[in-house]
């Protein structure tokens, strides 16, 4: 009975490890395959905001640095519903990523 369990306990710390094996970042990747955890919508120009918020393409980045502009910087995150093309669930999606 010994023997069954260290046998098993074997096998389970060695399929564990095949499925939750280390994870290593792509020795050849470039800054452009950065992940980024943050990002400063009053200092951040069209194509980082583009390339790092969710569902903002180069238009609505380019409304929302010209909304900035006209009006100031932001104050909270949720000022971005007031971006035409912006809506609630943008907002929602890309808060954790966002800074002011």
């Amino acid at each position: 009975m010994k023997h069954i369990r260290m046998l098993l306990a074997c096998a389970v710390v060695l399929f564990g490890m095949s499925i939750a094996g280390p994870v290593f970042a792509d020795k050849n990747a470039g800054p452009e395959k950065a992940v980024v955890s943050s990002i400063n919508i009053n200092t951040a120009d069209v194509k980082e905001l583009a390339k790092v918020l969710i569902n903002i393409g180069e238009v609505k980045a380019g409304a929302i640095v010209k909304h900035r502009e006209e009006h100031g910087p932001f104050t909270s995150k949720e000022q971005l519903l007031n971006v035409k093309g912006i809506g609630a669930g943008t907002v929602k999606k890309n808060k954790a990523l966002i800074t002011l």
